[in-house]
């Protein structure tokens, strides 16, 4: 993998960026659309690539693990070809999953215990076994195992995660060094800052983490509940030791508002469920704020979804239509939502790259941040 900035903002910590991957090139700031079991759920792969125009989306190493399985992804040669999906993909170790099933899994030393939920059957994952799976995914960039901690947490927890996460971390580089692609490309590893929201403890990590030299560095464990001027704070304080010259990584963020601060702060890539998930919930994300379709008053909206908008969903179908199809119990009205959303997404990351190019990011930031999150 290579790495170039090509603008910095003057007024922020802001840049853009080229990544180069095997599958393709990856301009930056960049969401990623997450496909947890290889798919973006009930999005097109053809819609993916030519009207969302993604340039890279994300798999999950836990849910592919179990299912559809290791033996079946080894002889498909890896999840792109099994998915016929082209382009870069990245895949999260499932220390977050591990995280979230907190009720069915033990963490140890050698690593985490859990079961399955689908069957209840038990497996373990270490910083060793996740590479290996993660090779016969085949994802261009995989991820550290680590312990994505709660919120709230006590400080002495806090702290005792980060170390375990860390002591993973340098077995876990180790083993990356030792072994090789399955499939004749590169892959590389991005090692996780944790560290709740205590500052102190996420200056250690951001400082371990750095000292490894990764190809890219990504910042774990926010999001989770903690109030979005601390996610901010923690921002800050990695950024300011984490590499300038290596990509960022912001996992599992955000709103349309949380995307905008985090590239203001130095950010350049960035994943979240929320524009598909969200959008099979009928709630769109626009230009001018957000919108809950169900609502009554879109009934007669004969307006297009968002004048903005970079799907051709936004110009082709109106409020109305798309409103008709959710209260009809309609199931393309959940895809045109959720395509609607990433293009939106997608949209939002473009603008902000053009704006840094041309140096107004800040300004253009801050007369549109508080309106994203208005509810229409």
């Amino acid at each position: 993998m290579k790495f170039d900035i090509i603008k910095n903002c003057p007024a922020s910590k802001a840049r853009t960026g080229k990544i180069e991957t095997y599958h393709g090139t990856i301009s930056t700031p960049v969401f990623m659309p997450v496909g947890t079991v290889g798919s973006v759920k009930g999005v097109f792969h053809r819609d993916l690539e030519n009207d969302v125009e993604a340039r890279i989306i994300l798999g999950n190493t836990y849910h592919l693990y179990l299912r559809p399985g290791i033996e079946t992804l080894k002889q498909a040669g890896g999840l792109h070809k099994f998915s016929s999906w082209n382009k870069p993909i990245l895949t999260d170790s499932g220390g977050y999953q591990v995280f979230s099933l907190s009720q069915n899994r033990k963490l140890t030393e050698n690593g985490a215990i859990f079961k399955s939920h689908i069957d209840g059957s038990k497996h373990i994952f270490t910083p060793e076994n996740v590479i290996d799976i993660q090779r016969v995914i085949g994802s261009d960039i995989m991820m550290a195992l680590d312990e994505c901690t709660p919120f709230p947490c006590d400080y002495n927890y806090a702290k005792k995660s980060m170390e375990l996460t860390h002591r993973w971390l340098e077995r876990g580089f180790e083993y990356f060094q030792k072994t090789d692609s399955l499939y004749g490309y590169s892959q590389t590893y991005f090692p996780i800052v944790q560290g709740s929201v205590f500052k102190d403890l996420r200056k250690i990590s951001a400082e371990k983490i750095a000292s490894f030299g990764a190809e890219g560095n990504a910042i774990g464990g926010l999001s989770v509940g903690e109030p979005i001027v601390e996610m901010y704070e923690m921002i800050d304080v990695v950024n300011e030791i984490l590499p300038l010259d290596k990509p960022r990584y912001l996992m599992g963020v955000g709103t349309p508002a949380n995307i905008l601060e985090g590239i203001d702060r130095g950010i350049d890539m960035f994943d979240c469920v929320m524009p598909t998930r969200n959008g099979r919930n009928g709630m769109l994300f626009t230009s001018e704020g957000i919108i809950n379709i169900k609502n009554e008053k879109w009934k007669n909206d004969f307006s297009v979804l968002d004048e903005n908008g970079k799907s051709y969903v936004d110009t082709y179908y109106s409020k109305a239509y798309l409103r008709h199809l959710f209260i009809a119990g309609e199931m393309l009205g959940p895809q045109i939502a959720s395509l609607h959303n990433l293009a939106f997404y997608l949209w939002l990351v473009d603008e902000a790259r053009a704006k840094i190019e041309n140096g107004t990011f800040k300004q253009w930031k801050n007369s549109i941040v508080n309106k994203l999150a208005e509810r229409l």
